[in-house]
């Protein structure tokens, strides 16, 4: 038997913090009765629910890539009207790539902006989804960037080595070269459009971005738009690069 706040962290649906504000609220209830500040149960017996979701036994997890397109949002609702520019525009969402029977059932790990393609993660296993995108776990995701113009040596080390933005310094970071405009960067961290904003304070531009690997997973062969399952090696070998 745990704290019930102990097990929603666990399970990585929030922070205890917010698993206690959750409580409060009424937001979580055990076997049917809403739960108590403080209240303990067993996460393998009892029936957990958090705003009306039952937690997940974690053999009924699953996880999918998708190899996300330019102009694609990364949101979990369906395509949506475009109020930039006054425009009536529907903007398509990564949900929208999902095959019907996934929509609503899976959702995106983290982030990629609009402008950004390349590999995106999708479950329902909210431990996975935290212990990627938590700071805290430092795991990699890599990316291959295209700038508008040739970049030097100097500003690749200076990439690697970390650059502040808003005041603060990035973490260090793998780079390798490509070519005279291309260069791979794999980061343990993941600030708003980081990449490209490093580039910029180089005087180095981002033309192209792509991420082609998230810790363990990578595929230089799935299709634009594409959305398959991971296989079992793929499966254990991620889970097991977090920790589960």
């Amino acid at each position: 038997m745990e704290r019930i706040q102990k097990i929603l962290s666990a399970q990585g649906i929030c922070s205890r913090r917010k698993a206690e504000e959750y409580i409060e609220r009424g937001l979580v209830t055990v076997n049917g009765v809403v739960a108590e500040l403080g209240q303990k149960a067993d996460p393998e017996t009892d029936r957990i629910e958090v705003d009306g979701e039952v937690l997940k036994e974690r053999g009924e997890m699953v996880y999918f890539l998708m190899n996300k397109p330019v102009g694609v949002l990364t949101s979990n609702v369906e395509s949506r009207k475009s109020k930039i520019e006054n425009r009536n525009r529907e903007e398509r969402t990564v949900r929208d790539l999902l095959p019907q029977e996934l929509q609503g059932k899976i959702y995106p790990v983290g982030r990629l902006d609009k402008d950004t393609s390349g590999l995106l993660l999708f479950t329902n296993d909210g431990v996975l989804a935290y212990r990627l995108t938590h700071p805290s776990f430092d795991h990699e995701k890599e990316y291959e960037v295209t700038t508008k113009h040739p970049i030097k040596d100097g500003q690749l080390q200076k990439l690697a080595e970390g650059i502040t933005i808003s005041g603060e310094k990035t973490k260090g970071a793998m780079v390798q070269r490509l070519s005279t405009d291309r260069f791979s960067i794999a980061l343990t961290e993941g600030r708003n459009r980081q990449i490209r904003r490093m580039c910029q304070k180089v005087g180095s531009p981002v033309k192209n971005l792509k991420r082609v690997r998230i810790t363990t997973v990578t595929d230089n062969a799935l299709k634009m738009g594409e959305v398959r399952p991971l296989i079992d090696i793929e499966r254990t070998q991620l889970l097991k690069s977090v920790g589960l």
